[in-house]
């Protein structure tokens, strides 16, 4: 489909899902939509004869099937893994079997710099012995000078879950750095870190432009992860705290944080939902909250605590336009009105869109509640629910007020 068109088919579809809450404004898409993704993955096999493979799963499998070219992810990082699956065969190393539990190269995880053409290599293995690991890195770094690290993560259990928990830097520190939005970033093998270097750059500039911030607010991300948003906004704010369950990305946001010399932020780790009643019960104040939650949307749990929290504006950034649609009607529906609304396509070529919303703490002086009778409607026993046309006129004829059309 010519990417013009995969984006008129994106904005029909944030449009029938959230034009209720408002008018969405067009898709922020991108000039050069190939070759965009900075994280690559290959999944190691070999094939009925033997030969050694790479690519992706089949759809709801754990057949591998062999990429030699993909047209959206970075062309470097495919050279690496074309690479890696030559040396594997000349050093004879042996690949993982899923069915047997036998073997031991898994996968390779190759992430690289947009601006900085930093490269990291992870080899995720069954075992933490690589044979002639010194010679095999030696003859990797010879083909590709600019790999700035290398990284073995073990992963020795029978699982989907690509990475492990352990990891050994073999080459290099053992991480990247890049810099998006001005500000220098630590990237480790198990790092959040957005996929799209060009559209996220778009994203976190349209979230920083929804927030509007005048430099004194108190400002909470919510499922910080390394800290990109938090550190962004903490350049236009009086104090950001920054919260997320991962320890690992934690340890990064606060690294992060310490390079880029930016002193107004904290980061916690933690449920972000119960944070945030503790500082209400402690009478602090949010005035922003940005929350950037999974594919899944956040939950009602952390939505109550943030409605309780009362922040004046809250910048929700989603993955996933129908779990956000879920959470705008909580929202909604809880004080808060949906202000301004933009998709924008972090990954073409894929039926992903991305999705900022604007939502204020709606005005109580400017907003009054009503009480509908039904009684006082004329409606029949088989009529349960009052049309909007009637509930309009009957507000105008109880209490003298015109609803507006605009719903």
């Amino acid at each position: 489909m010519p990417y013009k068109e995969q984006l008129k088919k994106k904005q029909k579809t944030v449009e029938n899902l959230l034009g209720k809450f408002g008018r969405v404004q067009p898709i922020v898409g991108m000039e050069e939509p190939l070759y965009y993704r900075n994280k690559v993955h290959a999944v190691f096999d070999r094939d009925k004869k033997g030969k050694v493979i790479s690519g992706i799963y089949e759809a709801n499998s754990h057949r591998v099937v062999p990429v030699e070219k993909c047209f959206i992810e970075d062309e470097k990082s495919q050279e690496i893994i074309r690479t890696i699956r030559e040396l594997a065969k000349s050093f004879k190393i042996k690949i993982y079997d899923e069915d047997t539990g036998y073997g031991l190269l898994r996968h390779v995880l190759i992430r690289r710099g947009f601006q900085t053409g930093q490269i990291m290599v992870v080899l995720v293995l069954a075992s933490p012995i690589l044979p002639s690991k010194n010679n095999f890195i030696k003859c990797l770094r010879q083909a590709h000078p600019e790999i700035t690290t290398v990284v073995l993560n073990i992963n020795d259990r029978q699982t989907s879950m690509v990475l492990g928990e352990r990891e050994i830097p073999v080459y290099g520190p053992g991480y990247i750095k890049d810099i998006l939005c001005g500000c220098s970033f630590r990237i480790s093998p198990k790092s959040f870190y957005q996929v799209n270097p060009v559209q996220t750059e778009k994203l976190y500039r349209t979230a920083a432009e929804f927030a509007d911030l005048k430099g004194k607010e108190t400002v909470i991300d919510a499922y910080c992860g390394i800290g990109t948003i938090s550190l962004v906004a903490a350049k236009h704010a009086g104090k950001v705290i920054g919260i997320e369950l991962n320890k690992d990305a934690v340890r990064d946001a606060r690294v992060n944080a310490r390079e880029n010399k930016i002193k107004n932020v904290e980061f916690f780790q933690g449920d972000a939902g119960e944070f945030m009643v503790t500082m209400a019960e402690s009478g602090q104040k949010a005035d922003v909250l940005f929350m950037d939650p999974p594919r899944g949307g956040s939950d009602k749990k952390f939505l109550s605590c943030a409605v309780r929290q009362k922040p004046e504006k809250i910048v929700y950034i989603s993955c996933n336009p129908v779990t956000l649609k879920r959470d705008l009607e909580y929202l909604t529906g809880h004080g808060y009105q949906a202000c301004k609304i933009r998709p924008v396509d972090m990954f073409p070529f894929t039926d992903d869109v991305e999705t900022v919303v604007l939502l204020s703490k709606l005005n109580a002086k400017q907003h009054i509640e009503v009480e509908l009778n039904l009684d006082e409607l004329d409606l029949t026993a088989a009529e349960s629910k009052a049309t909007y046309d009637e509930i309009k006129a009957y507000v105008l004829e109880k209490y003298g007020l015109k609803v507006s059309s605009l719903y």
